[in-house]
């Protein structure tokens, strides 16, 4: 399945729980299928636009400033990094989706590394997806919760910058999202936000149970 974008932000975690986020180490970068990480251990994908501010709730839940660092050029790097977490978790960051300058080849390069990597979504545990708490999804965030939809993983979704709208727009704001977005009655969203740290423990404390429920599903297909 077939799902073009203009660029992509994700960020996958290949975790399991109660992990010590602290210990972060970077491991590669994968411009290619081949280079892919798969199975073995949970994945935690994280995605959003560029300027979404990705690398802010990366940061964030990590407690550091630079582990996930902004592009200085945005929209343009077609790799997949990969950073150790606790020597039992990858963070895998993919570059920001939407990006307007962005050509068509570089584009058509995105579309189809994510078509590599959704295709082996078995090792997925949890998609993350993150938009803006302030505008509606764009159709390139459609986009993305298609592709979640088609590996038929788990999703929650985090509205970033939640602190920059007002506390009477806040609720209408998250149902504007789940609507636009079109997703189904089980998917969370999350108000979030990396300034302030908003529902940070609870974001994390998602990300480690769909590990676990991961490695429980494993375990029992082993």
């Amino acid at each position: 399945m077939s799902f073009p974008l203009r660029g992509m932000v994700c960020m996958v975690l290949i975790a399991s729980a109660k992990m010590n986020i602290n210990n972060v180490e970077f491991i590669k970068s994968a411009a290619t299928a081949r280079d892919i990480i798969g199975g073995g251990l949970p994945q935690i994908v994280f995605s959003g636009r560029s300027n979404v501010g990705k690398s802010s709730v990366i940061n964030k839940l990590l407690n550091r400033r630079n582990a996930a660092r902004v592009s200085s050029s945005p929209g343009k790097t077609v790799h997949i990094n990969y950073f150790l977490v606790d020597n039992s978790a990858y963070f895998v960051d993919l570059p920001g989706y939407g990006y307007a300058k962005v050509p068509k080849t570089v584009r058509d390069r995105w579309s189809k590394l994510m078509e590599a990597y959704f295709s082996g979504a078995s090792h997925i545990a949890l998609g993350v997806m993150i938009v803006d708490a302030r505008h509606k999804p764009t159709g390139d965030d459609v986009t993305m919760a298609r592709w979640f939809g088609s590996a038929g993983c788990a999703l929650v979704v985090a509205a970033n910058k939640i602190d920059k709208v007002k506390s009477s727009e806040k609720e209408r704001n998250i149902e504007a999202i789940r609507e636009g977005l079109g997703l189904a009655e089980g998917v969370r969203v999350v108000p979030f936000s990396a300034e302030k740290g908003t529902n940070r423990e609870l974001l994390l404390s998602m990300i480690e149970g769909a590990a676990e429920e991961w490695d429980g599903a494993a375990a029992g297909g082993a």
